[in-house]
């Protein structure tokens, strides 16, 4: 493998749904690099480490992970970026002459998507509801901690949201926290049991879901007038540096959004 023969993708399980190797492929292309991006779906942690190993071994460059692998992302790496260890847990590893490196742009993911959809939010000072207590939750409130927000996390079972919450530094609140907040991210993989009604009518609304990508969360928003931010923007917000770390190239000035929402049959 050389500098213009690089092998990276995505692992997870399931995978074959994964947007990523749509995003990247077509960035490698305009960009004219002798690369590949392929999906990985290693069944199974043993199956997993193998995976990390052949990047130990310089046979891949570099790996975005999602769910179920990444805290095992992080475990696995020899060193972590302050972000990924705050996080407790790495949606990229970049493999660098047998060593392996763990970083998480998530967070980024979600504060370039609420720049590009919610412009003119400030949350400094603000309070911010994160509705959800798994892995998106974290990466979730450590970016928006670091942005000055003052993050609460509901949940439907509080003591994983005091475990989390007392991890990241964060606090615990109750369904009357949504009426003053100025941002209340979905980070469950369901739709929320929450109501428009009771947000004030200058919050804004995130999913962290893009499929569909306007979710009932966002709908019910939408029709209150809400400002909403999708969860596609997010993932396009997220995939940008990790491009930059695993092909060492900035990402090309294309219409990117566009080409995945006309694979996903959406027009919004």
């Amino acid at each position: 493998m050389t500098a213009l023969s690089r092998l990276a993708g995505v692992v997870g399980q399931p995978i074959a749904h994964s947007l990523s190797p749509l995003i990247h492929s077509t960035w490698i292309a305009a960009a004219g690099l002798d690369a590949s991006y392929e999906p990985f779906g290693p069944v199974g942690e043993p199956a997993f480490a193998a995976l990390v190993d052949e990047g130990r071994a310089g046979r891949l460059t570099g790996l975005n992970v999602t769910a179920p692998y990444k805290s095992l992302a992080l475990a696995l790496a020899d060193d972590a970026s302050v972000v990924a260890s705050t996080c407790g847990s790495a949606n990229l590893l970049t493999f660098q002459n047998g060593r392996v490196h763990a970083d998480s742009t998530d967070g980024e993911g979600l504060m370039q998507a609420l720049a590009e959809q919610a412009p003119g939010l400030n949350v400094s000072g603000r309070s911010v509801v994160i509705l959800g207590a798994g892995g998106a939750t974290r990466a979730a409130a450590v970016a928006l901690k670091a942005a000055g927000a003052k993050v609460g996390l509901l949940n439907r079972t509080q003591s994983k949201a005091e475990a989390v919450a007392a991890d990241l530094g964060v606090v615990v609140v109750d369904s009357e926290a949504l009426e003053e907040a100025a941002l209340v991210v979905n980070a469950l993989s369901v739709p929320p049991d929450v109501y428009a009604e009771r947000f004030a009518s200058d919050t804004v609304l995130m999913d962290m879901t893009y499929r569909p990508l306007v979710t009932p969360f966002l709908a019910a928003g939408r029709a209150r007038g809400l400002r909403t931010v999708d969860g596609l923007a997010m993932l396009i917000g997220q995939a940008r540096p990790s491009f930059e770390a695993l092909f060492g190239v900035p990402v090309p000035a294309i219409d990117i959004r566009t080409v995945v929402l006309k694979a996903l049959g959406e027009t919004a």
